[in-house]
C-alpha cells in the first residue's frame, strides 16, 4: 500500500515537472506569469533556511516525510546532532544547538508560540541572530504560520542570549535575514531582502540577504538593481539578472506587484535554465520583502 502510494507521488510530480518545461518551451504570450518554485510543485520535498558553508542562512530543501507534524519535523532538521538532520544536502548543517527539545507547541491564527528547552541557549554569539532568522524563515514557509514567538521554558525570549540585543515578542520575516546595515539614522531606515544564488559542488541553492538603509528607493527598484549587479558584500553571491535588463514600470496592488521589462528580457526566455533562475530570484525577493503572493512579468 505505502509502496503503491509512493510510486503515485512520484509520477505525479514527474508529470508537473513535464508540464512546467512544456510551458517553458511554448509560452502564449510575452507576458509571463512568475511559476510556482519547484519545491512547491514537488510533493516530495519542503524548503528549509540551514547554515551553508559560508555561515549564510541560505534556503535550500529537505525530504518532507511521512507525518502530521511538519512543525516537529522542521525543529528537529534544524537541531545539531538529530536523525533528521542527516536529510540536509551537503554542504548544509542546522543551528539549533544540540540536544535541544521542543516542549510544546501552539498554532493560532497564524501565530506559532514555540517552547523550547533551556539548550537552546547554547549558542555563539555570531550564530545566535542566524538561529532566529533560521526558526523564522523555515516555520514561516509552512501553510498556515505567518509569525511566530519563542519560548524558553515558559518564559518569553525577549533578547539574544550572548549579546542580549533585544528582541521583538512576534516575530516574522520583516525581522530580516543575513543583515547588511548601511544607514546613518535608527529611525527611519528600510529593509530590502534580496535572494542570490550560491553554490555547494554542482548544486545552486538561495541566498536571501536583508539590506537595512536609509533609502527612500521603492524596494522593488532595490531588488532589480541590486540583481543587476555584481554583489559587493561576498564574491559567492551569484545573480543572473542581465545589467542590461530595464525595468520599466511597475504596479504594487494589495497581493500581487507587476513588473514591465525592455526586450532584452527576451534573449534568456528560451533557456529554460537561466529564466527559471531569474525568474526565482525575482519572485523570491518580491515575495519576501512586500508580503505578497502574486508577481507577474511583462516583456515590452
Amino acid at each position: 500500500m505505502l509502496r503503491r502510494s509512493a510510486i503515485k507521488r512520484i509520477i505525479m510530480s514527474s508529470l508537473a515537472l513535464v508540464i512546467m518545461l512544456l510551458l517553458c518551451l511554448f509560452p502564449k504570450s510575452d507576458n509571463l506569469s512568475i511559476p510556482e518554485e519547484v519545491i512547491y510543485v514537488d510533493e516530495l520535498t519542503m524548503p528549509i533556511y540551514v547554515m551553508d558553508q559560508n555561515n549564510y542562512v541560505a534556503r535550500t530543501s529537505v525530504v518532507k516525510k511521512e507525518t502530521n507534524d511538519q512543525i516537529k519535523y522542521i525543529i528537529d532538521t534544524l537541531t545539531i546532532g538529530s536523525i533528521n538532520a542527516n536529510y540536509l544536502p551537503n554542504g548544509f548543517t542546522g543551528i539549533i544547538p544540540k540536544n535541544t527539545k521542543l516542549i510544546d507547541y501552539e498554532l493560532k491564527d497564524k501565530l506559532l508560540k514555540l517552547n523550547f528547552s533551556k539548550e537552546i541557549l547554547d549558542i555563539s554569539s555570531d550564530k545566535e541572530e542566524k538561529l532566529i532568522e533560521s526558526l523564522i524563515y523555515s516555520l514561516c514557509e509552512l501553510e498556515g504560520v505567518a509569525k511566530i514567538m519563542i519560548f524558553i521554558e515558559g518564559e518569553s525570549l525577549t533578547k539574544l542570549p550572548k549579546s542580549e540585543k533585544s528582541l521583538p515578542l512576534i516575530l516574522d520575516k520583516s525581522y530580516g535575514i543575513n543583515k547588511i546595515y548601511n544607514f546613518d539614522n535608527i529611525k527611519d531606515t528600510s529593509k530590502t531582502t534580496v535572494y542570490y544564488i550560491g553554490k555547494y559542488n554542482d548544486n545552486l541553492y538561495y541566498i536571501p540577504i536583508t539590506k537595512v538603509t536609509n533609502d527612500k528607493v521603492e524596494p522593488v527598484e532595490v531588488i532589480v538593481n541590486e540583481l543587476k549587479s555584481t554583489p559587493i558584500y561576498e564574491t559567492n553571491l551569484i545573480s543572473y539578472l542581465n545589467a542590461s535588463y530595464e525595468l520599466e514600470d511597475y504596479e504594487i496592488l494589495e497581493n500581487s506587484i507587476t513588473l514591465s521589462f525592455n526586450n532584452q528580457l527576451l534573449a534568456n526566455l528560451h533557456d529554460s535554465d537561466i529564466n527559471e533562475k531569474v525568474r526565482y530570484t525575482l519572485s523570491l525577493s518580491l515575495r519576501d520583502t512586500y508580503d505578497i503572493d502574486n508577481i507577474v512579468i511583462n516583456l515590452d
